[in-house]
C-alpha cells in the first residue's frame, strides 16, 4: 500500500516537467510569430474590385473577362471620342453609360455585355416567361447614389452565380434572353419614379387579387308575340313612384358623396411624401419594338417586376440612351413630359444619335418590301466608294447556362416575399417546404398589414392531390381544391372543422364516380346531395335527420354509438324521362319516415299547369305490408290531372306502396353509405395532413438520387440510435452510476468501488443461479424417491394402468434430473469464465479504463 502513492507522485512530477517544456516551446513560437508579423508590409491594391468578387473565383474566368481584344480597344476609343463630343455639345446633360467596369475591373462597352441566348426551356420562349424568370431569380441592389449610373455592369454569367444586381444588371440579363428568343429588345437608361427604382409595390394591388370585370352583356330586346298574353295593368300611383325614385336618387347621391369623400381621405392617407429627387433617379428597363415575334406595338418591360407597361406610362420620366447588341443610340428628344410623346424610330438621326454607322443605324420602322425596293434603287445608281463600316465586336460574355435546379428554385434561397397593398405574397421553390407549399397570399383588412383576413395557399407535387387551400380568418372557413385522381373523386372541400356531422360542402368529379355524385352539402341535421348524368335521372336528394339518441351502458357511461342518425325525411327529385308518359314519370318523392307517410309527385304534362300526385300511409306493423288484405283505400290518396282517366285499382296501389317501402329501405342504406363515406374522407384527410408526402417524377433523376441518399441517411441514423438505445439498456454500469448521481468524471476510488460492486453483484447472481438449479435438482430427486417408496408399498395391488403411469413418471423424472445435473455442471464450469470476462470488460470500459490500468 505504500508503493502506490510513491508511483503516483513520480508520475505527477514527470507531468509537471513535460508541461513546463511545452510551455517554453509555445513562448518561443509566439516570439517568432510576432517578429514575422512586424516584417510584413501591406501595400494598397491599384484597382478596387467589387465586394462580391470574393464570392466567385475570378481565376477560373476566361481571358475575355480580364482583357480587351484589339477590336474592343478600338471600340472603347470610339466610345471615348463620342463621349467627349457629347459632353462638349451638351454640357448640361449627364454623362452617358458607355464603358463601365465588369466584375474583373476591366472596361467593357455596354453593347458587348449583352449575350443573345436561346435556351431549351419552353418557358423562356416568350417575353412573359423571360421577364418572370429574371424578376424572381435576382434580388435588387439599389443604385448608390441613386442619381448616377453604376460604375460596374456585371456579365449575365456573374449574375447567374450571385443572383443579385442593380436594375442595369436585371435589364442586361433580360435583354440577352429576349434577343435570343427573337425579340427586337433594347436596354433603356433613363429616369423613373422612386417606387419603381426601389421596387416598392406597397401601393399596388396584388395581381392575384385583381378581378377582371367582364362587360355587361347587352340585354336583347324582347320580342313581342302577336298572340301573347298582355301583362296586367299597373295600378300603382305614378306620382308616388316618381317621389320614391327621387328619394332613392337623393340617397344614392349622398351615399356616393360619402364614398368619394372616404376615397379621397384614403388616398391622402396613402399618398407618399414628395420625392426631392423626382426626375433625377436613374433607372434601367427594357424596350421591345414592334415587328419581330408578331409584336403589334412598342412596350416597356420593368425587369424588377416582370410586368409590361405602355410607353406612355407616367412612371417613366425620361430616356438618356438605349442600346442592343449591335449599336448604341442617344435620345435627342425633349423629355419634359416623360415618354408619352416619344418617337422610337431609331433611324431618325434628328431624334436618335447613333454611335456606329451602318445597317444597324438605318431606319428600323420601314416595311421589309420598302427596304428591298430602296436597296434595288441604290444598286441602279452609280457605284460610289463608301467608307468601311466598323461593326460591333462579338460579346465577351460566355454562353448563358441556366440549370434545371435554377429553373425550379428561381428565387434566391428558394423563397421571395413581395409586399403589396393590403396583401403579402410569398413564393417558395418546389420541394423546398415539406408540405409542398409554393405560393402563399395573405390578404389584410388594414393598410398596416396587421389584421389578416384571408390566407390562400397553392401546393404542388402532393400525393393527396391538394392544389389550393383558402382560409377565411373572419369566419374560420377553410376551402380546399384537389386535382383529379384522388380517392372518392373529391374536387373541393369547404369546412369549419374536420369533425363529422358539422357544416361542410364537398364537390366531386361526377364523371369519375359511378353514382354521379357532384356535390354534397352537410349540416348538423341535414344533408343535400346533387347528382349528374344518372341512368335513373335523379339529380337531387335532401335528407333531414333527428337528434341522436344517446345510449348509456353500465355505470351510466355513454356507450359508443354504432348506428346512424335517425331519419325523419328524405326528398328525391328526378329529371324528365322522355321514354315514359309524364303521368308515370316520377318528378319527386318524399319519404316522411317519422310520420310513416310517402308522397309521390309526377312530372307535368306540356299542356297542363299542375302535376299528378299520390300519397301513401304505411301500415303500423311492417309485417302487414306483405298481406294484400291489410291494405285499405284509406292508405292511399290520388290526384289525377285528367278527370276522365280511370282511377287506379287497389291492387296497383298496394303494389306501388310495397315498392315505395322497399325504395325507402334502399334510400336509408344509401344515406348510411353517404355518412360512412363522409367519415372515411375525413379520416383519410386527417391521416394525409399528419404525414404529408410529396411525389417526385421518375424522370427527375437528380432529385430522386438526393431523396434516396436522404432516406438512407435517415435509416442509418435511426439504426445507430436504436443500437445506442440497446447498448444503453444493456449497460451493466447504469444502475451503479445512477446510485452515484451519474457523475461526468470518476475518481480512482469511485472507479475501483464500481468495479468491485459490479463483480460482487455478478458473483452473487452466479451463486444464486447455482443454488436455484441445486434446489430444483434436490426437489426432483426427493419427489422421485417418494414415488419409488409409494410404488414399493402398493406394488402388489396396482393395476396395469397405474404401473404404466408410474414407469412414465419415472422416465420423465430421470430425464429432468439428468438435465438439471448437466446444467449445474455446465454452470460451475462457465461461472469463472463469466467472472473473468466481466473483469476484462470493466478494465476496457472507457469510463473506468484510466483508473484500472
Amino acid at each position: 500500500m505504500e508503493v502506490l502513492p510513491k508511483v503516483e507522485s513520480d508520475k505527477e512530477v514527470a507531468i509537471d516537467e513535460a508541461e513546463e517544456d511545452r510551455q517554453d516551446e509555445v513562448n518561443e513560437d509566439l516570439l517568432k510569430l510576432e517578429e514575422t508579423l512586424c516584417n510584413i508590409q501591406i501595400t494598397p491594391t491599384p484597382c478596387s474590385l467589387p465586394e462580391r468578387a470574393q464570392e466567385v473565383d475570378l481565376s477560373q474566368y476566361p481571358t475575355s473577362y480580364k482583357e480587351n481584344s484589339p477590336q474592343e480597344k478600338l471600340l472603347l476609343a470610339i466610345a471615348d471620342n463620342f463621349c467627349c463630343q457629347y459632353v462638349h455639345l451638351y454640357p448640361d446633360r449627364k454623362p452617358l453609360l458607355l464603358s463601365p467596369l465588369n466584375e474583373c475591373g476591366v472596361q467593357k462597352f455596354v453593347s458587348t455585355t449583352l449575350r443573345p441566348t436561346l435556351l431549351s426551356y419552353p418557358e423562356l420562349y416568350s417575353w412573359e416567361g423571360c421577364a418572370s424568370f429574371v424578376s424572381e431569380f435576382l434580388s435588387l441592389e439599389p443604385l448608390d447614389p441613386p442619381i448616377d449610373p453604376p460604375r460596374h455592369l456585371y456579365s449575365p454569367t456573374w449574375l447567374m452565380q450571385t443572383q443579385r444586381g442593380s436594375c442595369f444588371d436585371f435589364s442586361t440579363l433580360l435583354c440577352s434572353l429576349l434577343l435570343g428568343a427573337g425579340y427586337n429588345a433594347y436596354c433603356v437608361s433613363g429616369y423613373a419614379v422612386k417606387e419603381m427604382c426601389l421596387l416598392n409595390q406597397s401601393l399596388q394591388e396584388c395581381p392575384l387579387l385583381v378581378t377582371h370585370v367582364k362587360g355587361k352583356a347587352t340585354e336583347q330586346k324582347r320580342q313581342v308575340k302577336k298572340y301573347s298574353v298582355k301583362p296586367p295593368r299597373d295600378l300603382r300611383s305614378g306620382f308616388e313612384q316618381r317621389q320614391e325614385e327621387r328619394r332613392q336618387a337623393d340617397a344614392q347621391a349622398i351615399l356616393l358623396k360619402k364614398q368619394q369623400e372616404a376615397e379621397r381621405l384614403q388616398e391622402e392617407r396613402e399618398r407618399l411624401p414628395p420625392d426631392p429627387l423626382l426626375g433625377l433617379r436613374v433607372h434601367c428597363w427594357v424596350l421591345i419594338l414592334s415587328g419581330n415575334r408578331e409584336v403589334p406595338e412598342n412596350f416597356f418591360i420593368n425587369p424588377l417586376t416582370g410586368k409590361s407597361l405602355s410607353t406612355t406610362n407616367k412612371c417613366f420620366l425620361g430616356i438618356e440612351s438605349i442600346w442592343n447588341h449591335q449599336n448604341y443610340w442617344v435620345n435627342m428628344q425633349d423629355c419634359r413630359f416623360g415618354c408619352a410623346e416619344m418617337n422610337f424610330d431609331l433611324g431618325d438621326a434628328v431624334k436618335w444619335e447613333y454611335l456606329l454607322y451602318g445597317t444597324a443605324g438605318q431606319s428600323l420602322l420601314l416595311i421589309p418590301d420598302m427596304k428591298k425596293q430602296q436597296e434595288a434603287e441604290d444598286d441602279e445608281e452609280e457605284e460610289v466608294d463608301e467608307p468601311k463600316v466598323f461593326e460591333m465586336p462579338p460579346s465577351w460574355v460566355n454562353q448563358i447556362n441556366i440549370s434545371q435546379q435554377d429553373m425550379e428554385t428561381r428565387c434566391p434561397g428558394g423563397m421571395k416575399v413581395i409586399q403589396y397593398r393590403k396583401a403579402k405574397l410569398e413564393k417558395f421553390a418546389p420541394y423546398l417546404l415539406p408540405d409542398g407549399l409554393v405560393t402563399r397570399l395573405t390578404s389584410y383588412s388594414d393598410l398596416d398589414c396587421t389584421q389578416p383576413s384571408t390566407v390562400k395557399e397553392w401546393y404542388q407535387h402532393r400525393h393527396d392531390h391538394l392544389e389550393e387551400r383558402e382560409l377565411k380568418k373572419t369566419s374560420n372557413v377553410t376551402i380546399e381544391h384537389f386535382r383529379p385522381g384522388r380517392s372518392y373523386a373529391l374536387k373541393s372541400h369547404r369546412y369549419i372543422t374536420m369533425t363529422p356531422e358539422t357544416e361542410r360542402q364537398m364537390d366531386f368529379y361526377s364523371h369519375a364516380r359511378a353514382d354521379g355524385l357532384a356535390r354534397r352539402v352537410e349540416m348538423p341535421f341535414e344533408m343535400t346531395e346533387t347528382f349528374e348524368d344518372r341512368p335513373d335521372f335523379m339529380y337531387h336528394r335532401h335528407v333531414v335527420f333527428g337528434k341522436r339518441i344517446k345510449v348509456f351502458g353500465p355505470s351510466n357511461t355513454e356507450a359508443p354509438d354504432q348506428g346512424q342518425r335517425p331519419l325523419q325525411k328524405v326528398v328525391e327529385r328526378f329529371n324528365r324521362d322522355r321514354s315514359k308518359p309524364a303521368g308515370e314519370d316520377v318528378a319527386e318523392r318524399i319519404f316522411l319516415v317519422s310520420e310513416d307517410r310517402i308522397q309521390v309527385t309526377y312530372h307535368r304534362e306540356d299542356d297542363r299547369i299542375i302535376p299528378a300526385w299520390r300519397n301513401f300511409i304505411k301500415p303500423r306493423d311492417s309485417g302487414d305490408s306483405q298481406n294484400p288484405h291489410s291494405f285499405t283505400p284509406q292508405m292511399a290518396s290520388t290526384f289525377q290531372v285528367d278527370p276522365f282517366e280511370k282511377p287506379s285499382k287497389n291492387l296497383f296501389l298496394y303494389e306501388m306502396l310495397v315498392h315505395m317501402m322497399k325504395e325507402e329501405e334502399r334510400v336509408a342504406l344509401r344515406v348510411k353509405e353517404s355518412e360512412k363515406e363522409v367519415r372515411a374522407i375525413l379520416g383519410v384527410r386527417e391521416q394525409e395532413e399528419s404525414s404529408i408526402e410529396l411525389h417526385i417524377s421518375i424522370y427527375n433523376t437528380a432529385r430522386n438520387e438526393r431523396a434516396r441518399c436522404h432516406r438512407e441517411a435517415l435509416e442509418r441514423t435511426a439504426k445507430e440510435e436504436r443500437l445506442r438505445q440497446e447498448e444503453k439498456e444493456l449497460d451493466f454500469l447504469a444502475p451503479l452510476l445512477a446510485q452515484l448521481g451519474d457523475p461526468e468524471n470518476l475518481t480512482r476510488q469511485a472507479a475501483l468501488q464500481l468495479r468491485n460492486d459490479c463483480l460482487a453483484d455478478l458473483k452473487q447472481r452466479l451463486i444464486d443461479k447455482a443454488n436455484l438449479i441445486q434446489a430444483r435438482f434436490e426437489r426432483e430427486t426427493q419427489e422421485l424417491q417418494q414415488k419409488q417408496q409409494w410404488y414399493q408399498k402398493n406394488q402388489l395391488t396396482m393395476t396395469k394402468e397405474d404401473e404404466d403411469e408410474y414407469l412414465a413418471y419415472c422416465s420423465d423424472a430421470m430425464f429432468r434430473i439428468h438435465i438439471l445435473k448437466l446444467r449445474l455442471s455446465r454452470h460451475k464450469d462457465k461461472a469463472p469464465q463469466k467472472y473473468l470476462a466481466l473483469d476484462e470488460r470493466l478494465r476496457r470500459d472507457p469510463r473506468l479504463a484510466n483508473h484500472l490500468w
